[in-house]
């Protein structure tokens, strides 16, 4: 038996700082779709699951997808059935599919386990301008195609929306631990340095009080498998 690998302190500053920080993006997906009860929701590179336990919370039945085996592990500690690839066809199918800024093979890898009609929902950034979670060299977020991605993958386009999504941590610390818990800094170097980087970057933002306030409009698009 494959021991349980024990999560590193970058997946649980995932989990403890930085998942949060999605809470609204989920919670409007989730209204505009009206997922409940008798709904079976995959997330893709669903990290320690939080989204998942949204939709459980609303009565859904969710499953996760998540290929670093730290995050599994912390979203099997939350009790989640979480997978390490997308589970493909042959079982039950999937009413609603979300993911947050997808790869385009790993959305073609669980379009075949969703239902027809079933409503898929790729997010990602918003506009540069309008994304305050600062770039430093050789990382930071950037925004994606995400009208793309569905064309690409031969789904039907039903909508898109927009969502204010603010980074709020106690004091930079937090700040800088938070944001390289996302990834989007992992290839920027010697991580002294990057954090270097990222606490000087984040001085505009912190407030009187120590605190750092990051203001953020992420997008979503709405698809539905043909």
């Amino acid at each position: 038996m494959t021991p349980t690998p024990t999560p590193t302190l970058v997946a649980r500053d995932w989990a403890e700082i930085q998942e949060r920080m999605l809470v609204p993006l989920y919670e409007t997906v989730y209204d505009r779709l009206g997922v409940g009860p008798g709904d079976r929701l995959l997330g893709l590179d669903c990290g320690a699951g939080l989204a998942l336990l949204l939709a459980e919370g609303r009565g859904a039945a969710a499953t996760g997808v998540e290929a670093d085996p730290e995050r599994r592990a912390l979203a099997r500690e939350r009790l989640l059935d979480v997978l390490p690839a997308a589970p493909g066809p042959g079982g039950r199918p999937y009413d609603v599919l979300f993911a947050f800024a997808p790869s385009r093979a790993a959305l073609a890898a669980a379009l075949p386990s969703l239902r027809s009609g079933a409503a898929v929902v790729l997010a990602g950034w918003g506009p540069a301008e309008r994304c305050t979670v600062p770039s430093v060299p050789g990382g930071g977020p950037a925004p994606q195609d995400l009208e793309a991605l569905v064309s690409a993958a031969g789904l039907r386009p039903d909508g898109s929306g927009r969502v204010f999504c603010p980074f709020g941590y106690a004091d930079a610390d937090s700040a800088v631990r938070g944001l390289l818990s996302t990834g989007l800094y992992g290839s920027a170097g010697d991580t002294g340095q990057v954090e270097k980087e990222l606490a000087e970057a984040l001085h505009p933002y912190e407030r009187s009080d120590g605190s750092v306030w990051l203001p953020n409009i992420l997008r979503y698009v709405l698809a539905r498998v043909p």
